[in-house]
């Protein structure tokens, strides 16, 4: 045994075959106590994102081994020149097998963060948004390979970033609305500002559904069965009312008024009676009725309620403004209108 060692150490071929056959045996070990140890606990988690890296890196990671296996077998084998660029070609393939195994890893873990936080949501612009997100990582990814690779051919990449860094502004001052936009749209996903189905009223008075959130606009949906598009720079800027926002509930409030004289109790406790009569009125919330000024012709009250969902507001306060209305004439109440008295001077 001990002359063979001798004897593979002294000849530099036979010594870097058994380093390159070592390596593979090494390999082959290492995959089979993966799959036979570390892939059946993996298979115990709740999640499947450790399962799909497992998957990606497994096979990876042998081809990074025998890589470097190869590197030391040519190391002791060749000399020189030779030497030099056969490591430095070696190390290439180290560093593309390298950003492939990450490549996968990275969107494996983008894919799984984007189900997680978008569960409950499948709008185009989530879909939209995990692409980009995956797309400008592996872009990232690929840019580092590269500067990895020219350095281990010991080409000055200090120059290159400089370059590609003045190239950047420019880009992005002459794309500066489109990808204001762009950001625009990825803030309001984040924040959860709107979503797809959510009925908004802009500060210019625009009202609707929000039919879809690229990634560019949105698209917006008026009662009056029109499309609004807005660009996403410009809405994400905007003051917006959220009517699903922080929850389903919705507060009507119905002003009405009264002549001079009338009995403000008795005011009060009709009205009352009548809102408790709306159909969609909620019950763990009590309706308010409150005097708030004597105007020129009328004293003015609000009747405040709530119902359970916005969708029935508007339904609501016309159940409402019918029942007060009838409630005034049946008691006799009068609803003044603007009047104003003329004195004639003689």
């Amino acid at each position: 045994m001990e002359q063979l060692l001798n004897l593979i150490t002294q000849n530099k071929y036979a010594y870097a075959l058994t380093i390159l056959i070592s390596f593979y045996l090494g390999t082959r070990i290492l995959i089979y106590f993966l799959e036979a140890y570390v892939k059946k606990l993996f298979e115990k988690t709740k999640t499947d994102i450790d399962d799909k890296i497992f998957t990606a890196v497994d096979k990876s990671i042998s081809k990074l081994l025998l890589l470097i296996g190869l590197k030391i077998s040519i190391g002791i084998v060749l000399t020189n020149s030779y030497l030099e660029y056969s490591q430095k070609g070696i190390n290439t393939l180290i560093i593309l097998a390298v950003t492939a195994m990450t490549v996968k890893i990275i969107s494996i873990l983008i894919t799984g963060w984007s189900k997680t936080i978008f569960k409950k949501s499948k709008s185009a612009m989530n879909t939209q948004l995990v692409r980009m997100t995956d797309k400008f990582a592996k872009i990232i990814i690929y840019i580092l390979a590269i500067l990895f690779i020219l350095q281990s051919w010991n080409i000055q990449i200090g120059p290159l970033i400089a370059s590609l860094g003045i190239a950047g502004l420019a880009v992005a001052f002459a794309l500066q609305n489109a990808l204001g936009n762009i950001f625009g749209g990825i803030s309001m996903v984040m924040d959860k500002t709107a979503k797809v189905h959510d009925v908004i009223e802009l500060e210019n008075g625009i009202m609707g559904e929000i039919e879809d959130v690229g990634l560019r606009s949105t698209k917006i949906r008026t009662f009056d069965n029109e499309l609004i598009i807005i660009p996403n720079g410009k809405l994400s800027e905007s003051q917006i009312k959220n009517y699903v926002l922080p929850d389903l509930s919705a507060r009507v409030v119905v002003p009405f008024g009264v002549a001079y004289g009338s009995d403000i109790k008795q005011i009060k406790q009709l009205i009352i009676k009548e809102i408790n009569k709306v159909k969609d009125l909620m019950k763990e919330k009590k309706p308010m009725v409150r005097f708030l000024e004597m105007a020129d012709s009328s004293l003015n009250f609000k009747a405040y309620f709530w119902v359970n969902n916005y969708n029935n507001k508007w339904s609501a306060k016309d159940q409402a403004n019918t029942l007060i209305y009838n409630t005034l004439n049946k008691n006799k109440i009068e609803i003044p209108f603007p009047q104003r008295d003329i004195h004639m001077k003689k």
